[in-house]
């Protein structure tokens, strides 16, 4: 972003597959805003405690101290004496976060979210989209495809579970391209696939 508001607030969205830098990118800003003297902090939904409680950590262990929440409403009770709001993984915090995120920004506070913005069969996973066409400023990352190493814009689910809301890391999900993502988890094919040939029954 080279030309930021002044005297308003507003929405950035920072959105990609698993893997491609989104948690990295929003400690980087917010890192930033201190820099610059502003009050920062960060908000995370307290289901997502793959690496820590109370951080927020990226999947290269970069991490911030960070307020962990059960629903988006929850975060307006601990924003008044700050700047720079940020909340990591909102796509966990349901259609909620959206009205949340419009009305900090409304009174004049930087909301910097970060999330995915499809599931892990493809599809848009809401509020992510919602908040993309309602922010002023969107940043998709991409990730490198597992299997081939082209840009990677998808998550696939490793293990066989048919909830939409699995939190994991390498061992539920890897990043792929549009040619090798399989819209459903791959866990039975890949136990297929490494199983041993059965024994020889005896003549």
């Amino acid at each position: 972003m080279h030309h930021l508001p002044h005297d308003t607030g507003w929405i950035e969205v920072i959105t990609g597959c698993m893997f491609s830098g989104k948690t990295e990118e929003l400690i980087r800003r917010l890192n930033r805003a201190r820099y610059a003297k502003q009050r920062v902090v960060i908000f995370k939904p307290s289901i997502d405690d793959r690496y820590s409680a109370d951080s927020v950590v990226s999947h290269s262990k970069q991490k911030l101290q960070a307020i962990s929440v059960k629903v988006a409403k929850d975060i307006t009770d601990h924003v008044d004496d700050y700047d720079v709001i940020g909340i990591d993984e909102a796509q966990f915090l349901g259609e909620g976060v959206v009205p949340v995120a419009e009305r900090l920004a409304d009174s004049g506070k930087r909301v910097i979210v970060a999330g995915l913005d499809q599931d892990f069969l493809g599809r848009p996973f809401h509020p992510i989209p919602h908040l993309m066409a309602v922010a002023e400023y969107v940043t998709k990352n991409l990730a490198i495809c597992m299997q081939c190493g082209n840009p990677a814009d998808r998550s696939q689910r490793l293990i066989r579970r048919d909830a939409t809301v699995v939190v994991g890391g390498t061992e539920s999900y890897e990043a792929r391209c549009r040619r090798c993502f399989t819209p459903q988890p791959i866990e039975q094919e890949r136990l297929f696939e490494t199983a041993p040939p059965p024994a020889a029954s005896a003549p």
